[in-house]
């Protein structure tokens, strides 16, 4: 090994979007690339993923540009055959060791497994995690932050409430090894508890036997409207956009969706207050709306044997509980900053939702631009969703980087290449719905723009 990382880049990270940015980047310069991760291989949180886990958007729309994770292909049968695939862990770590087999085969990508970046004064170094040896990092070397918004899941972060003795508490990866209890306690509101739940109903578990503890309501978008079919996906977006646009308030265009098919929620009785909006099964939605015990007391402050204390009152669980820890934040949302900054490029969203295809743009961009200015007027960062407000300015946002970055010839044409970008139109995918469809865009984009932005400010 070499005694200095010396390389143009000195990227961060081997998760999603490290993984992305590096193949575009790679694929359309000759730069070279030094990829840092404190994991063995790459794949980031998806090697310590929970066994049952499954991606919940099409495998296409996830992965790098030069490959298509799931190959593209249909599922044949089950719930929801005729939608594209949704890859496993197991089949996404595989795909990403393919990956770096690939990068690295070019000469011009070095992975350092197991190390980590250590910054000192105004020099950096990475640090072998076995023995602390450290290599010094060549003068010039751009530093890219692919962990701004790393995901923290349940099986690496302790429980966010108190654990009494005799407490009976899990984290969802260690739910399938646990052996069956009388009753099972469900801790979260998003993508991950409603995983758990669909995995106990699965496997036989009694609805009645399932207390799920939801702190608030999840709106989710319908799987089948997130395809990589260009009248299906623009219809959804032209309806999300047009929505916008016409709607009085933030709750009517919630409305408005989920009338139109586009928007979920578990409980049309109970008004949604988080929009992460990961998407779902309507399959998955009859299984969770046969769990009838749902707890609204806030959030749980401790576990006891039997018994958990939130918020706002108890809840009775009774002997042999099992509670299933899934209340980490895998959708993080720390300040916006610029993507490229004066000391490193921060890999962000620079579109509403999609890492993987913002990674992959900002690596284009980075390969085809000279002036960092010109790079951020291109690709502006947009925050994930959380609160109903969070959502509207990702999805402002999102419409303004667009609009950017569409507005150049070149990266319009590389964008409409690639399969992780959601919103890509062929030029042989013609039709009257897709024409009204972008049309409705074309009209409604500005006035969206200006509702979504005074509701993202409380407004």
């Amino acid at each position: 090994m070499s005694d200095l990382v010396e390389s143009d880049y000195l990227v961060v990270g081997a998760g999603a979007s490290a993984m992305a940015f590096v193949d575009t980047l790679v694929d359309h310069s000759d730069a070279t690339v030094t990829i840092v991760d404190r994991r063995e291989a790459p794949g980031g949180h998806w090697l310590s993923a929970y066994p049952f886990v499954q991606l919940h958007q099409a495998a296409c729309f996830y992965g790098v540009a030069s490959e298509v994770l799931g190959g593209g292909q249909l599922q044949t049968d089950g719930p929801e055959a005729g939608l594209q695939v949704r890859s496993n862990a197991a089949e996404i770590t595989a795909y990403y060791a393919r990956v770096l087999d690939r990068l690295e085969a070019t000469g011009r990508v070095r992975f350092l497994g197991a190390h980590e970046l250590e910054q000192v004064d105004d020099a950096g170094r990475v640090r072998r995690l076995a023995d602390g040896t450290t290599l010094p990092v060549a003068p010039g070397t751009r530093v890219v932050d692919a962990t701004y918004l790393s995901p923290l899941i349940p099986s690496q972060v302790p429980p966010p409430f108190e654990v009494a003795p005799g407490a009976r508490v899990v984290a969802v990866n260690d739910l399938p090894d646990a052996g069956a209890a009388r009753r099972y306690a469900v801790i979260g509101s998003g993508k991950t508890a409603t995983d758990a739940c669909v995995w106990l109903l699965r496997n036989g578990v009694d609805p009645d036997a399932i207390t799920w503890v939801r702190p608030r309501e999840p709106w989710m978008l319908d799987r089948a409207q997130i395809q990589p079919v260009p009248e299906t996906y623009q219809g959804m977006f032209a309806e999300i956009v047009e929505g916008a646009a016409s709607s009085a308030t933030l709750d009517d265009l919630f409305g408005h969706l989920e009338d139109a098919g586009v928007m979920l929620r578990i409980d049309r009785t109970v008004r949604p207050t988080m929009a992460k909006a990961p998407t779902l099964g309507r399959w998955e939605l009859d299984l969770l709306r046969s769990i009838t015990h749902v707890v609204r007391l806030g959030h749980v402050r401790r576990a006891e044997e039997g018994r958990l204390v939130c918020d706002d009152g108890e809840v009775d669980l009774g002997p042999d509980a099992l509670v299933v820890h899934c209340a980490a934040d895998g959708l993080r949302n720390p300040p916006l900053v610029p993507v490229w900054g004066p000391q490193r490029i921060s890999l962000q969203p620079v579109r509403a939702g999609f890492p993987c295809f913002g990674a992959a743009l900002i690596g284009y961009v980075q390969a085809t631009r000279a002036d960092d200015a010109t790079k951020n007027a291109l690709c502006h960062p947009a925050p994930f969703g959380d609160r109903l407000e969070d959502w509207a300015d990702m999805n402002a946002r999102g419409l303004r980087s667009a609009a950017s970055w569409g507005a150049e010839a070149d990266i319009r044409a590389w964008a409409a290449g690639v399969a992780i970008n959601p919103g890509r139109i062929p030029d042989d995918a013609r039709s009257p719905e897709l024409e009204s469809a972008i049309d409705r865009i074309a009209r409604h984009r500005d006035a969206a723009i200006t509702n979504l932005t005074r509701w993202a400010a409380g407004a």
